[in-house]
């Protein structure tokens, strides 16, 4: 099962892309695996030279038990410290920013998140994109 974040390559121009490891909590792997998570406004940021997402929502898991999970807390990425070191220097230059791409399990049921590094677009890139998708679209149909 893949989750992707859609808006993110609306939103942004992607220059790398990391596969990072989640801290998570056992009801939130739950309610992953059913897909109750949102992840549209998410976003990364460094404290204390570790990486955390911010702003994902992971429904509680219907049927937890006393140990439930907060919904929209700060979950740590675990990424090697070289990759790390390399996104932070990234960060500090102007325009520059984290955002998860899709949250998949691994064939050992691992949960990882795609997190890519990317420019914020402007409004006439956002809009050539569009068109861009629209003429591929016309000429798959017309190809069919």
């Amino acid at each position: 099962m893949e989750l992707k974040n859609r808006s993110a390559f609306h939103e942004y121009y992607f220059e790398d892309t990391y596969i990072a490891g989640m801290v998570l909590v056992g009801t939130e792997v739950k309610a992953i695996r059913n897909g109750k998570v949102s992840f549209n406004d998410a976003y990364c940021v460094f404290d204390k030279g570790e990486l955390y997402v911010k702003s994902m929502h992971i429904s509680e898991y219907a049927f937890g038990t006393t140990q439930r999970h907060e919904p929209t807390q700060e979950r740590k990425l675990l990424l090697h410290k070289k990759e790390l070191r390399k996104l932070e220097s990234k960060i500090k230059e102007k325009g520059y920013t984290i955002v998860p791409l899709k949250i998949f399990f691994t064939e050992k049921n691992i949960a990882k998140m795609e997190i890519g590094l990317g420019k914020g677009k402007k409004i006439y890139d956002k809009r050539e994109s569009i068109k861009k998708r629209d003429v591929e679209r016309d000429i798959k149909r017309f190809i069919k």
